[in-house]
């Protein structure tokens, strides 16, 4: 695509105004529409929206125990426009009002009705139900909008991390590949898929999105790390981890358009993992790849947000968790890293169109891990540094 001039007929007179060339390498195989995006965008260095800052929910070193959350790991938010927090470690979510003033907590630790063991993911049904995905315990729970246990979607055959509930009525889940399970598959001859969608009896009614092979197990397990996000019409969008990849699927499965953009690091493994198996048990070093994003979420005129870092990030930024347990489940958590860093400038959002151009970017200036959207409102998530979540309004220039 290359738009070279705007005409406009003013008086009687024709105007020619020249506008920004941009242009995309466009492909079609089988059927899929390929694009491949030029730096920037057709925004340039002028971003067609912008996000103001609502409030924010939490932080480390919050004295309110109502907001003092131990890894916020979703947020979800009501057509009322309360806002829930699934705070996972704390066992919980916290409801807020429109106002941001908090009104009530559903569930507590345990593993009986309306109790949570280490909740993940969080999604709200268009009757305001509750869908909480508890992925050790490979289920669902459907919660009514008072945290009564409504019924349990159960998951027995995959490990699900993140979930989406459908117009459809579905649930969609993100599928974790697993150190084992691709092995199986391949003696199978069957390629291993990244997204289930289940019914309320927790039957698979469909998978889709295939996994690159990266030439191991280990490997091909490490590099399909996905993020998802569905629109009004259930048609589903992912980015990857460490992929320079952007996908939109229709509500069948059908691969529509797959994106990529020019990144500021490689893309390539760079350094392969290893499997050492002994007597005293296996020891494993996972490969290394460079992220590319870590989450996605489309808003309501159908555009893809996702988060994509800049650069990687310094020794001195990073953190990380460390969590000890057994067969009883986690028994204690441990963020280990410089928690009071909030400002960065490694991360940017970039929007792409519904057909898979790119639009543009937004920067910003703290850490994220996890981005929703509800209408035009964008919700990010630093889930680690600070336990913190700042609620943004988008706003059309």
């Amino acid at each position: 695509m290359k738009r070279l001039l705007a005409i406009s007929v003013l008086g009687g007179f024709i105007l020619f105004v020249p506008t920004r060339s941009y242009s995309q390498k466009i492909e079609n195989k089988t059927g899929v529409r390929i694009v491949h995006n030029e730096k920037g965008g057709t925004w340039g260095a002028n971003p067609a929206v912008s996000l103001t800052l609502v409030r924010t929910y939490g932080d480390i070193d919050i004295d309110d125990p109502n907001l003092a959350f131990n890894q916020p790991s979703d947020v979800a938010m009501d057509a009322g426009g309360n806002v829930y927090v699934l705070d996972a470690m704390n066992q919980r979510i916290q409801k807020f009002g429109p106002d941001g003033k908090y009104l009530a907590t559903i569930g507590r630790k345990g593993q009986g009705p309306g109790e949570f063991n280490y909740p993940s993911s969080l999604d709200i049904g268009p009757t305001g139900s509750l869908y909480v995905l508890e992925s050790m315990q490979k289920k669902i729970l459907v919660l009514s909008p008072e945290g009564r246990e409504l019924r349990t979607i159960r998951t027995l055959n995959d490990m699900v991390m993140k979930i989406r509930h459908l117009n459809s009525g579905m649930v969609a889940g993100g599928i974790y590949l697993g150190f084992g399970r691709g092995a199986s598959e391949q003696r199978n001859k069957k390629k291993p898929k990244l997204i289930k969608i289940y019914d309320l009896d927790g039957k698979t009614k469909q998978d889709l999105a295939d996994a690159f092979d990266f030439g191991d197990e280990f490997s091909t397990s490490s590099g399909n790390i996905s993020f998802f996000d569905a629109d009004k019409d259930d048609n589903l969008y992912l980015s990857f981890f460490n992929q320079n990849r952007i996908e939109k699927y229709s509500p069948k499965g059908i691969l529509l358009w797959t994106a990529d953009r020019p990144l500021n690091y490689s893309t390539e493994m760079l350094e392969k993992g290893t499997v050492e198996r002994s007597e005293r048990g296996t020891s494993m070093q996972a490969p290394r790849f460079n992220t590319c994003s870590i989450g996605i979420a489309v808003d309501e005129k159908e555009r893809a947000w996702v988060i994509t870092l800049n650069r990687q990030l310094k020794k001195e930024e990073q953190v990380g968790t460390i969590m000890t347990g057994g067969s009883g489940g986690v028994s204690s958590v441990k963020t280990m890293g410089d928690r009071e860093l909030q400002k960065t400038d490694a991360f940017k959002l970039e929007v792409f169109d519904t057909d898979g151009g790119l639009l543009g970017e937004v920067p910003l200036e703290h850490f994220v891990s996890a981005i929703r959207i509800f209408k035009d409102n964008l919700f990010l998530i630093d889930v680690e540094r600070r336990a913190k979540i700042y609620h943004y309004k988008i706003i059309e220039k």
